[in-house]
């Protein structure tokens, strides 16, 4: 499962509606990809919903994800933050277990193992 904090469900809602994007089909696609001091980066984007897209709802807010991503995003919370250093998106992930000073990249425990070997 992955979750919404109320600020962060408050501007997927808000991005949502100013993209007059269609409700039923639309939500927050939550994956990742290769890349990164630490090997992978989170890829957020509003869209729409693909044949394959594990679907979790949350707060009125649809969560699509590949299911490629879902192993290394499973258990995340998602919120909103709004810093000195800018505003956005910011997930908290249980499956991480380092991360790049920028705050930009992960390494998940399944890859900490493969390197050991």
């Amino acid at each position: 499962m992955i979750t919404l904090t109320d600020n962060g469900a408050q501007k997927v809602q808000e991005f949502l509606a100013a993209q007059e994007a269609v409700a039923a089909t639309a939500g927050l696609r939550v994956g990742v990809r290769g890349g990164g001091c630490s090997g992978f980066q989170y890829a957020l984007a509003f869209d729409e919903q693909r044949d394959g897209d594990t679907v979790f709802e949350d707060k009125g807010i649809r969560l699509l994800v590949d299911n490629a991503s879902l192993p290394y995003v499973r258990g995340s919370v998602i919120d909103f933050v709004d810093g000195l250093q800018g505003a956005g998106f910011k997930v908290e992930n249980p499956n991480v277990v380092a991360a790049c000073g920028c705050g930009s990249s992960f390494r998940v425990a399944e890859e900490e193992e493969v390197s050991a070997v």
